[in-house]
């Protein structure tokens, strides 16, 4: 009597089915791979990626990832190509058309097209002897591997496979393309990921709204600028530079004799500081760290350019 399989099994064979399928890929990676990327990179318009079904719902993924790291793209429909959006593909643009069994029927408009048009065409396709991979410029062929489904017909190695593909494409032109953070906090203002992107000087304060005393700046007057800016901490500046600062700590330390001092003998000396084009986060870290809740943000000279306060990073998202 054979044991029943637990749903424990059965996803540890999909998965064995799929990590082995996307091995084979790594190490038989279509010689295309390098023109396909070459081409892709000089295309002065878009890259446009179609399939049908769940080949479909994987070029739309296809197309936002490239989207979002630096290649412009979309995503089209090939019924509606068929239906009047093939004017969405112009001679600029490059296409990808992604089909398992390369006969994919929907796709024949859009594989005229590109043939009238000159539109270069690249097929990520299972089968290299495809009516699909016969009319494409470039063929990136996946693994001949087994679906993960255990009957053969559920798109499931497969189009786990294309989806890698398609990653490997981005990130190989993102890469090529010198895409960096700043890039993409750019294509990613929102969430948290556009959170953790953000650099200190996007939030911090600048200008009127920072506390700032002198040397030999009475206690007194110091306790009215702490109050009126509200941080709870003061700037100390010296021939235009932060040489200190004074927090509630140093206040509660000097008490005894705090309002017939100055500030200089009050600051505590070489702070900790940021700089203004760290990012927010790391910012947060260092405040987390060491159990305060403003930092003061310097350039490469020492001069004050800003302040960034915990809450400024609760607003963000980031903490």
């Amino acid at each position: 009597m054979t044991d029943t399989p637990t749903p424990t099994d059965i996803a540890r064979d999909v998965l064995t089915i799929e990590r082995d399928a996307l091995d084979l890929m790594r190490d038989t990676l279509p010689e295309a791979f390098n023109a396909v990327v070459e081409r892709l990179l000089k295309v002065p318009g878009r890259v446009i990626v179609s399939g049908m079904g769940k080949s479909g719902h994987v070029a739309a993924k296809i197309a936002a990832t490239f989207a979002s790291t630096g290649t412009p793209a979309q995503y089209v429909h090939p019924g509606e190509a068929s239906h009047g959006d093939l004017g969405m593909i112009t001679r600029q643009d490059a296409v990808i058309l992604i089909s398992n069994s390369g006969e994919t029927r929907e796709l024949a408009d859009i594989i005229a097209h590109c043939a009238r048009f000159s539109i270069p065409l690249v097929a990520l396709t299972k089968k290299p002897d495809s009516a699909l991979a016969r009319q494409a410029d470039h063929v990136l062929t996946l693994p001949d591997a087994p679906e993960a489904c255990g009957i053969g017909m559920a798109p499931t190695t497969s189009t786990t496979c294309t989806m890698a593909m398609g990653d490997a494409l981005a990130v190989a032109m993102m890469k090529l393309r010198g895409f960096e953070r700043e890039n993409f906090l750019a294509f990613h203002p929102g969430g948290t990921l556009g959170a953790q992107l953000l650099k200190v000087s996007a939030v911090m304060h600048t200008g009127e709204a920072l506390p700032t005393v002198a040397p030999d700046t009475p206690m007194s007057e110091t306790l009215i600028e702490m109050t009126a800016k509200g941080f709870g901490v003061a700037a100390l500046i010296e021939a235009g530079r932060l040489t200190g600062v004074i927090t509630d700590g140093d206040l509660r330390r000097n008490l005894d004799s705090l309002m017939s001092r100055k500030a200089g003998e009050v600051a505590t000396r070489n702070p900790r500081t940021i700089a203004p084009d760290a990012l927010l986060t790391e910012a947060l870290g260092v405040m987390n760290d060491n159990k305060i809740s403003a930092l003061f943000a310097v350039d490469d000279t020492g001069a004050l350019r800003g302040l960034v306060h915990i809450h400024d990073a609760l607003r963000a998202g980031v903490a």
